[in-house]
């Protein structure tokens, strides 16, 4: 059996982020070969992130990063805030966020196939998710370009909660930063009107209209007064239309507009929203079809 030195299981420590003890067992079994170690302990943490795939990771990070004309926008996953916070969780967020911006994957599973200096974003996950004790997982990301002439902005709320990306036309970054503030404090739906689906358009006005006929109004006024608050839910849920947070006095639109602008996108992720939600849905369908 091959002797195991200290320096060996420090160059293993550094490379995979696990424990002094898990090192040294790992390269005890493989009688001191360096990548079959790695291949171990990326095997038990296979084994520990699969015994962990039915919890919930509701907390986690959102992150925004640029390069050039491309930017990203990415959610990590965690179980708790406490591992979110960590520097091992906040370093792999970093490395995926560099790799999906980089690389540009199409989809989820195409990002976890990219490299990273961990092997793949997958083998990161693994490695990220035994040093933490943790499911930690990549959610979802997307990827927006822009043109010369455009700008980006963002802004992360609480270290990144929230996470928001603006894209502008003409205008400056510091404009777009505002922007993509007033996305995280706001949560618009739709950038305008013209974005909202037909059908949500519908129901909302004869649901405002039989709220107008239960309040008593005469029926030839209803349509002037479902016609006052449609434009008042639009303006709710518009980006365009909502009042700017800094100057209430204009709308976004307008105050975009004062800087030589207009705007072409916006996202904006908040760290498990949904998330909770659709596990008490599957648990509810759970109890629903044993009868409880």
């Amino acid at each position: 059996m091959a002797k195991i030195s200290a320096s060996q299981v420090m160059e293993l420590r550094k490379k995979t982020g696990v424990g002094m003890m898990d090192a040294k067992k790992a390269l005890v079994s493989t009688d001191g070969d360096f990548d079959k170690a790695i291949d171990v302990l990326r095997e038990k943490g296979v084994a520990k992130a699969e015994k962990k795939s039915d919890r919930v990771a509701a907390n986690g990070l959102a992150n925004v990063i640029v390069k050039g004309n491309t930017a990203a926008i990415i959610e990590v996953n965690s179980e708790t805030d406490f591992v979110a916070s960590s520097d091992p969780f906040k370093e792999a967020v970093n490395r995926i966020s560099d790799a999906i911006v980089t690389n540009k994957p199409a989809d989820v599973e195409a990002a976890l196939a990219l490299k990273t200096d961990k092997g793949t974003i997958r083998d990161d996950l693994i490695e990220t998710t035994q040093v933490t004790g943790e499911k930690v997982s990549l959610r979802r990301f997307a990827i927006v370009e822009k043109q010369d002439g455009d700008v980006f902005g963002s802004y992360l709320h609480n270290g990144g909660l929230i996470a928001s990306l603006v894209q502008l036309k003409g205008a400056d970054e510091a404009t777009a930063k505002d922007v993509a503030m007033h996305v995280a404090a706001t949560n618009p739906e739709y950038l305008n009107k013209d974005e909202v689906p037909a059908d949500r358009l519908a129901h909302e006005k004869e649901v405002l209209k039989q709220e107008a006929l239960n309040e008593g109004k005469p029926e030839k006024i209803v349509e002037k007064m479902v016609e006052g608050r449609l434009h008042k839910f639009l303006a709710e849920i518009c980006l365009e239309d909502q009042e700017f947070v800094k100057d209430p006095d204009q709308t976004v639109a307008h105050y975009v507009a004062s800087k030589n602008g207009s705007i072409v996108k916006f996202i904006r992720y908040e760290v498990g929203e949904g998330i909770e939600q659709k596990q008490q849905s599957f648990e509810d369908e759970v109890r629903d079809q044993l009868g409880n």
